[in-house]
């Protein structure tokens, strides 16, 4: 029972911690990895995609927010497209209307590039694949511990994060799922 309920209090800290509105929605898992492949997994087993849908993620993705992608673009035959990468480290967002349309049913973007350092403009990304009604996924491992996160707020579908980028032990991830 004190296990038990030590858990779940984890739970209430960290749907504060990230303006969670509903504790329901923090899903814990093993890493951030677990949480994308957990999305993926779901999203393709539902039959919402199909080989008329396309699926958005960009150059700059680690590896655990691109390969969950290509196996589901694979095993549905979906469409994979990709943002580019400026010289200057930066998403080249000059093509994002033809990225991101009516056939658009995922994005799925990092919020901070572990290799660059490149802070997405989510705002823009999320508005547009909104427009579009994509479901959004961001990998915020690197956003999380960095700066202020407010998933109520931000308008994303799924937010996935690591524990150990936050000083946490490994072994534990994230998946935050608006609630509907």
């Amino acid at each position: 029972a004190e296990a038990s309920t030590a858990f779940e209090l984890g739970r209430d800290k960290v749907a504060a911690f990230i303006g969670a509105p509903n504790r329901d929605e923090v899903v814990f898992t093993k890493n951030a990895s677990e949480a994308l492949n957990l999305v993926a997994r779901a999203v393709g087993d539902s039959g919402r995609i199909g080989q008329d849908h396309e699926i958005v993620i960009t150059e700059m993705e680690h590896h655990s927010n691109i390969v969950p992608w290509q196996q589901l673009s694979q095993r549905t035959g979906a469409q994979l497209r990709w943002f580019g990468v400026t010289d200057e480290g930066r998403l080249d967002l000059d093509n994002i209307d033809q990225l991101i349309t009516e056939q658009t049913a995922i994005v799925s973007v990092t919020w901070v590039s572990n290799m660059l350092g490149t802070i997405n403009p989510l705002d823009t990304i999320i508005a547009k694949a909104n427009s579009v009604g994509a479901l959004v996924v961001v990998d915020a491992s690197q956003a999380v511990p960095q700066l202020p996160v407010d998933v109520a707020k931000l308008g994303a579908d799924f937010v996935a994060f690591t524990g150990h980028k936050m000083v946490g032990p490994t072994g534990i991830g994230v998946l935050w799922g608006r609630y509907d």
